[in-house]
């Protein structure tokens, strides 16, 4: 029986033996997965920091009928781009010109009685001298020309108010920029009790982004920023292909000088030029503040972290081209790369950037240095990172 036994069990330490050398083997025949790497080397890496925004016209002016009367004549179109000092509207003159004319006539007749009254002045002055006539007339005549001067001197200011309205009844347009629709419609009565709204005109160059950084982000932006005025890469989240590489650089030229009670943020601004008028106010976007390129630091892609139990980790090619965890500790995270101090890697360590999902520990890779196209300096490169400060406008 005791024979039986061992006998049983050598050949089941046969067939178990057989089975491990045959999935050796099998593991052996497995080909080395193809990966992409790129060989980390430690710099100084611009660090931008992103915030999102909303974009706002430089000069939004609102176009006004500030007299009363009817609506005559509409010299734009509809969205045109107009210059400052350009006819927008007309209202009915009548009115107006009747008002200028009749205080000009007011004043011609005062300028008539005025010459009367002087030449009487002059006519009694000798009179009076020689004893021939009393002085009391003379006075009056003296007292009629000052009157009358006064007249005069209310007429030049009744008459100036009535250029002015009648200025009023051709608007213009107040800065450059674009028109929006027309509000009222010819033939309407405007300005009655109220100076009524008949277009608005914003000026789209430059543009400016508002963006909201939290106190503790703003306070790090003044303590570690390389320069007093700092650029801003704006970008969008547009999904179509033909706009997503679409970008403005700028710089910041605001940040305001309290915290916001309920949201423990400062405001600030950044203006980016808009030329050709692509990018319209009340855009959502993407504000990247340029802080500083002085401290050194290693830079990889963000798509290549795991997260197990045990922390953030990234899978490296060793020497002998097998993939190993290695665990990392993040200093700095954007939408571009995430920056990590010496130590979570070292100078030529060769991070695995694709076939993520396929990664194991000590799976077999057949690996292809992409760092000249991939690394960081390609991507900084790529999204327009290198610190370029633009001609501030005068």
């Amino acid at each position: 029986m005791l024979k039986k036994m061992i006998l049983g069990s050598a050949i089941l330490l046969a067939f178990a033996g057989c089975s491990d050398e045959k999935k050796h083997k099998e593991q052996k025949a497995v080909p080395a997965l193809p990966v992409e790497i790129i060989t980390i080397k430690e710099k100084n890496i611009p660090i931008w920091m992103p915030y999102t925004g909303k974009t706002q016209a430089s000069s939004s002016q609102e176009v006004r009928a500030r007299v009363q009367g009817i609506l005559e004549e509409i010299y734009y179109k509809d969205g045109d781009y107009v210059k400052k000092g350009q006819k927008l509207f007309k209202i009915e003159q009548t009115d107006y010109l009747a008002s200028l004319n009749t205080v000009k006539a007011k004043k011609a007749r005062n300028l008539a009685t005025l010459k009367l009254a002087q030449a009487d002045v002059n006519r009694y002055k000798p009179l009076v001298k020689d004893g021939l006539a009393p002085r009391v007339t003379l006075e009056q005549y003296e007292a009629q020309v000052a009157t009358i001067q006064a007249d005069l001197t209310s007429n030049d200011a009744e008459i100036k108010q009535a250029e002015l309205e009648l200025s009023y009844t051709i608007i213009k347009a107040p800065i450059d920029g674009q028109a929006s629709r027309r509000l009222v419609d010819i033939g309407n009565l405007v300005g009655k009790g109220e100076s009524t709204i008949l277009t608005t005109i914003n000026n789209n160059h430059p543009m400016y982004a508002y963006f909201s950084p939290s106190e503790e982000d703003f306070q790090k932006i003044k303590k570690f920023k390389d320069r007093d005025v700092m650029e801003a890469y704006i970008t969008f989240d547009y999904q179509s292909k033909l706009l997503q590489n679409m970008s403005k650089l700028g710089f910041v030229n605001f940040s305001d000088n309290t915290v916001d009670a309920g949201t423990s943020t400062v405001s600030m601004r950044a203006e980016i030029p808009n030329e050709d008028n692509s990018v319209f106010p009340g855009t959502f976007v993407h504000v990247n503040i340029f802080v500083t390129q002085r401290f050194k630091l290693i830079g990889i892609p963000p798509e290549v972290i795991f997260e197990d139990q045990r922390g953030q980790f990234v899978y490296v090619a060793s020497k002998q081209n097998t993939a190993h965890k290695k665990y990392i500790k993040p200093v700095y995270e954007s939408r571009f790369f995430t920056l990590l101090k010496k130590g979570s890697l070292e100078d030529g360590d060769k991070v695995v950037i694709s076939a993520l999902i396929r990664l194991r520990e000590n799976l077999a890779l057949k690996i292809t240095d992409v760092t000249a196209t991939k690394g960081i300096d390609a991507v900084i490169k790529e999204n327009h990172l290198i610190p370029e400060l633009p001609e501030k406008k005068k």
